[in-house]
């Protein structure tokens, strides 16, 4: 069955942007695939992926409730550079994506995910979610409306530059508001997530003076002293701090050019606790 999960976590991840609910999905799928009778199963893999689907929409339904409740929901970071290669990691949804995602009710998401990430046909889509072809037209346009025809891949296949990152440690290291001002991009954003656990100092901060004040703020206030290790993940460069040997707190950065974009930070615990280096 462990080949079964390598497939079928893609799809529960994209569409849930948690690993553990992803993994608890399938594990919940499998389970009742045993005691199933399989006589009428034609297709094992595609029953699956369509049990697996649904059965992650209805969850992301729920969660939504309370998410809507949060200024900022960020997705559970997944490591795209040491991951068991068993895994199709390279269908895993970059990390900007994943937050742009956010923006769509649950079918506009699936659909997008299914058309643009997986390449099924409507007509696919269709037998999949159970509504008609036009439905399935209908929600991928708005959905594409909604992320403002960003490609799905816009991220995931760009080859980074480690050096922005570098050089932002060595400037949020020194202090040097200036210095920092000038790596990031004039639509700057930074977001972060605590979740109930956590209270960050503020959700979310937009424009070139603010963003740095606060950079430079939580680095000497939370982040000075801690254990810095790069990473990518969902396929974007990632700083990690670790305290103590445990993963403290994730920033994920969305770059243009060599100019910072966007910075993802991620300190809510149980967001991390199942992060793989």
């Amino acid at each position: 069955m462990k080949n079964y999960h390598d497939i079928l976590f893609p799809y529960a991840y994209n569409i849930l942007g948690s690993s553990e609910d992803a993994k608890d999905t399938i594990q919940d799928i499998l389970i009742k695939y045993l005691s199933i009778d399989k006589s009428s199963v034609e297709n094992e893999i595609g029953y699956l992926v369509r049990s697996v689907i649904n059965h992650a929409i209805n969850l992301k339904k729920r969660r939504s409730k309370i998410t809507r409740m949060n200024e900022v929901w960020l997705p559970e970071p997944f490591s795209t550079e040491n991951t068991d290669d068993s895994i199709h990691k390279e269908e895993i949804l970059s990390y900007s994506m994943l937050v742009l995602l956010e923006k769509l009710t649950v079918k506009e998401r699936a659909v997008f995910i299914l058309k643009e990430a997986f390449d099924y046909s409507h007509k696919e889509i269709a037998e999949v979610l159970s509504f008609s072809i036009e439905n399935s037209r209908k929600l991928l346009s708005r959905a594409k409306e909604k992320v403002q025809n960003t490609q799905i891949n816009e991220n995931r296949n760009t080859v980074y530059d480690t050096y922005p990152l570098e050089n932002y440690v060595k400037v949020i290291q020194s202090g040097d508001l200036t210095a920092l001002e000038n790596l990031l991009s004039n639509d700057i954003v930074v977001a972060a997530d605590g979740g109930k656990d956590i209270k960050v100092v503020r959700a979310l901060t937009t424009g070139i003076t603010s963003a740095s004040k606060l950079l430079i703020y939580v680095y000497k206030a939370f982040l000075a002293g801690l254990t810095i290790k790069m990473k990518f993940v969902n396929h974007q460069p990632a700083i990690l701090f670790f305290q103590n040997g445990t993963l403290y707190n994730c920033q994920v950065f969305e770059l243009k050019g060599t100019k910072i974009k966007s910075i993802y930070s991620i300190v809510d615990p149980k967001k991390l606790k199942s992060f793989l280096l």
